[in-house]
């Protein structure tokens, strides 16, 4: 069962399956730069709360890096999900440019699978009470090869509706 997440998120991570980002229109993508993709921020009201880089593929400077991680539950065992109300809006937050032009995001409860609806990078809390494993996806497809991503990231979070 722990390796179905994992084979998903490689396998998205091959394909480039996503969705298109809003982002204001920015939505071309030349070169990345780092060692690493950025750290990516949720944002509940007026605070943020981090979110854990899981698996990625990054390329920089002729550098091409691929980190293979475990699952959203195992990668946040550890760590408290952020507590939320039902329907809470919740809006993705990274600070780099430039913004990935594509995103998938998937809630997992209770081993069910959910693909879960981004509008200019928002999304809504569930309205059952109960705690809920997200995978962001983003890439950075590049603006004149199609279907190449020059950088993806799988980044994890968990919410606790209460």
């Amino acid at each position: 069962m722990i390796k179905m997440p994992i084979a998903l998120f490689i396998l998205l991570s091959l394909l480039g399956c996503s969705f298109q980002a809003n982002n204001g229109g920015k939505t071309t993508v030349r070169e990345l730069t780092g060692g690493q993709p950025p750290g990516a921020s949720i944002q509940i009201g007026d605070k943020l709360h981090d979110t854990k880089l899981g698996t990625y593929c990054w390329s920089s400077k002729n550098t091409n890096t691929c980190i293979d991680a475990v699952g959203p539950a195992e990668l946040l065992k550890n760590k408290k999900p952020v507590k939320v109300r039902p329907g809470a809006e919740i809006k993705f937050v990274m600070d780099y440019e430039p913004l990935p032009n594509k995103i998938h995001l998937e809630q997992i409860s209770e081993g069910k699978y959910t693909e879960i609806a981004v509008k200019e990078n928002t999304f809504r809390a569930p309205t059952q009470k109960g705690t809920y494993y997200y995978s962001y996806g983003v890439w950075w497809m590049d603006e004149k090869r199609e279907h190449v991503a020059l950088g993806d990231a799988f980044y994890v979070f968990a919410l606790e509706v209460i």
